[in-house]
């Protein structure tokens, strides 16, 4: 093949380093890292889904062999997130573990049709503000479901009944010494993780997760010190295939409402993470549809062995990123080495104290929560703050669902708010009442327009003048509205003049004779008013004269259109 041959299948405009080939070494010492970020976070989410910690290194291995091995999103790494671990705690509560991985199962399957026919970028045209309302409505409730395993106690259960719960567990610490001893674990695993970035030097690049596991394990050794730790199984006992009894559960409602809850929820989730990620590099941007495929693909599998559903994770993917990963090579290998260590060595995931993880989670719930997004979307946009608010809210009262559908809900109602603007104008001018309207008159302002038209109602003048030509749309709710105030003065002996917005007349022909008039011209007005604009249609409906008054238009011909 000739140099200009090769130069020619080469993608236009890709970055050097894209063209570059990969660094093993590099794409190695980079999945070690994501590795040692991964593992104390598929053990944490599994526990705080309250499944057994062997179903969250599955998925963790699922989410690195094959999610990792699709081309659709270079960098982003995925496995069991902290996210869904609220609402699969939910589903297993309410429908046991059997049914998990039906559920996951067919999620993934629905992920795979929805790629197929290229509806990966549908889940970007949502609102941001619903977005991050999510995601505060997930980490809320996550921090303070895992406040109770920080002190070795069990969760009272919703996420109210854990918020309401707080104060008798700070009690419980503070007359239990070794509730104290796993408390301060967790807390010393947070601060940890807020401060480890400022460390000066090359120690920083070890995962703050790391380091806290290490440090709960030396704790955990010291004589007199009695904190849980974690109890890990056989890997391969853990599988859970589901079975005819589980997949006649399909028949439930409530099931396949969890299907399509866990679609969309991961679908979104894991979308918004790959848009997140291809900021933070400049390699090959993501394949949507690709990589909801991939999702799916990675889905199906976990459901298929009874695993945690999978979604892109920001903490693995940025560390991916910063690691300085370049290929897919990284997120996948990364996969290879859960897989070994759960497998050859599950004795060191024993020595693992649970008060650790809970820490790392309330850590990745309060990055989720990011309260100082919630000042800054007031400040940029109050009525998105709202929308925001009340998402967060919902969820966090009733379930991720519900929360995410008025969020939408919420989001449209102040879309169609904004594009319904009305201004209406009223005042009084000598016998007459007149309205003007501009803008966008929808059935969303109704209200306003029936308290206009009733207050030019109940002016007592005998002529009211009703001015929409500045309208540039009405809806047939406002304009029936109209109509039917028009006909009503009427009948009532009011004269009624309408300007109604539409499409410009045409203009009589040059050519055509001006027939004379009989009458004398009636001299200009001292003050001529601007007349409406080219899309104005005149409306002279009523021409009878003013009873007992004088008439000014009743010189002119109706102009009726």
């Amino acid at each position: 093949m000739s140099g200009a041959h090769a130069r020619g299948r080469t993608r236009i405009g890709a970055p050097k380093a894209d063209r570059a080939k990969p660094d093993l070494a590099n794409e190695i010492t980079a999945s070690l890292v994501v590795f040692l970020v991964a593992l104390p976070l598929c053990i944490g989410v599994a526990v705080a889904s309250g499944v057994p910690a062997e179903l969250g290194i599955i998925s963790g291995v699922i989410g690195g062999l094959v999610v990792g091995a699709v081309r659709g999103s270079t960098l982003q790494v995925s496995g069991p997130a902290a996210g869904l671990a609220a609402l699969v705690a939910e589903t297993v509560l309410e429908h046991g573990v059997a049914m998990l991985g039906v559920i996951v199962l067919f999620s993934g399957i629905l992920q795979i049709v929805l790629g197929v026919v290229r509806l990966g970028r549908m889940f970007q045209a949502i609102s941001l503000a619903v977005v991050q309302g999510m995601l505060a409505g997930i980490g809320l409730p996550l921090m303070f479901s895992q406040a109770y395993p920080m002190a070795d106690a069990k969760a009272p259960g919703t996420p109210i009944e854990n918020m309401a719960g707080i104060p008798s567990l700070f009690a419980d610490i503070l007359t239990d010494r070794q509730a104290m001893i796993a408390a301060l674990l967790g807390i010393a695993t947070i601060v940890l993780s807020f401060v480890w970035k400022k460390v000066p030097g090359p120690v920083k690049r070890i995962p703050a997760a790391l380091v806290a596991v290490g440090i709960g394990i030396a704790v955990a050794a010291l004589p007199g010190v009695d904190v849980k730790t974690l109890q890990v199984g056989n890997l391969l006992a853990s599988v859970r295939v589901p079975g005819a009894e589980q997949f006649a559960g399909l028949a439930d409602t409530a099931i396949i409402t969890s299907v399509l809850t866990f679609t969309v929820i991961a679908s979104a989730e894991s979308l918004f993470t790959a848009a997140a990620v291809d900021r933070m590099h400049s390699g090959p941007r993501t394949r949507y549809n690709t990589e909801l495929i991939a999702q799916g693909a990675g889905n199906t599998i976990a459901g298929i062995l009874g695993a945690l559903p999978i979604t892109a994770v920001v903490a693995r993917s940025s560390a991916n990123v910063q690691a300085g990963a370049k290929t897919r090579i990284s997120r996948t290998l990364h996969g290879l080495w859960l897989l070994a260590f759960a497998l050859l060595l599950p004795q060191v995931l024993a020595l693992i104290p649970i008060s650790v993880l809970a820490g790392v989670l309330v850590h990745s719930g309060w990055k989720l929560f990011a309260p100082e997004e919630f000042p800054k979307m007031w400040r940029q946009d109050r009525g998105e703050f709202v929308v925001m608010t009340v998402t967060t809210l919902v969820i966090v009262a009733t379930a991720l669902l519900e929360g995410v559908l008025i969020g939408l809900a919420a989001g449209i109602v102040l879309a169609a708010l904004r594009m319904s603007r009305t201004v209406i104008r009223q005042h009084i001018e000598d016998d007459t009442a007149k309205v003007v309207m501009a803008g966008n008159a929808t059935f969303l302002r109704l209200p306003q327009v029936i308290e206009a038209l009733e207050s030019a109602a109940a002016s007592g003048r005998p002529r009211i003048r009703l001015d929409l030509t500045g309208v540039t749309h009405l809806d047939h709710a406002c304009r029936s509205q109209v109509e039917e105030f028009t006909a009503q003065q009427r009948g009532l002996g009011l004269r009624v003049e309408l300007l109604m917005p539409g499409p410009a007349k045409p203009a009589p022909s040059a050519t055509e004779p001006t027939p004379l008039s009989t009458t004398a011209p009636t001299p200009p007005a001292p003050h001529t008013p601007p007349a409406p604009g080219p899309d104005a249609e005149w409306f002279y409906l009523d021409t009878r004269p003013v009873p007992g008054g004088h008439d000014e238009y009743a010189d002119r011909p109706p102009l009726v259109g």
